[in-house]
């Protein structure tokens, strides 16, 4: 099978028993969070395999139509991003894929996590809440949820934690988004977290140490 195009880091000197898989965002690449993923520590029992896909090339409506690396194409109405479900289902598939490769490389379902930034966390939410078997949990880094309302439908049948990290000061994905997530899912009963900074539409190294204690947390026995 030909999966997508991704950078792999093994951090850890043993073999790994556990995955992060890390969607990056709009005109960006995987290796946008290589660097982060460097500076995360964990203890001696959790040894980590890093996937970093590379969106495929797409034509970007906002963009006047320009091709650049995208998880999807999608206009604005608003803040709210009104997205092409075509492109967001292929990207799901995909997904989808890297998740089926790490099972059959002998991680458990329950030792994958999903994370994405932006229009990547937007994918990754729509994967973390349809995937079949349970995750690990699932890393929501300044993104929004893009299909709410249907959302809602898949969200019971699922248990594990979401941690969602939005800059206050986002002037691309407007952090009333992020606290929108937070809502919608806490209402659903979803086990959610929620971690805001002063920040744009970027990472922080408070975020980064926030986020090395989630993964952390997910991956502890």
């Amino acid at each position: 099978m030909l999966y997508l195009p991704n950078i792999e880091i093994e951090t850890a000197n043993s073999p790994a028993n556990a995955s992060v898989i890390w969607l990056h965002g709009l005109g960006a690449s995987g290796d946008d969070f290589v660097p982060v993923a460097k500076q995360m520590s964990f203890t001696d029992d959790i040894a980590i395999r890093y996937i970093f896909p590379h969106a495929p090339l797409r034509a970007i409506t906002i963009n006047g139509g320009m091709q650049m690396p995208a998880w999807y194409d999608f206009t604005i109405n608003g803040i709210e991003r009104v997205v092409n479900e075509g492109d967001l289902a292929q990207s799901v598939g995909y997904i989808e894929q890297l998740i089926a490769r790490e099972l059959d490389r002998g991680v458990a379902s329950e030792r994958i996590i999903l994370a994405g930034f932006s229009q990547g966390g937007a994918v990754a939410y729509e994967v973390a809440f349809s995937f079949a078997k349970p995750l690990a949990g699932l890393m929501a880094l300044s993104t929004y949820i893009a299909k709410p309302n249907t959302i809602i439908d898949k969200v019971g049948s699922h248990d594990f934690p979401v941690a969602i990290y939005h800059g206050k000061n986002d002037d691309v994905v407007p952090d009333s988004m992020g606290r929108d997530a937070f809502a919608l899912l806490s209402q659903e009963g979803v086990k959610v977290q929620t971690h805001s900074y002063n920040m744009d539409h970027s990472v922080c190294l408070a975020e980064i140490r926030d986020i090395n204690t989630f993964i952390q947390t997910c991956l502890s026995d």
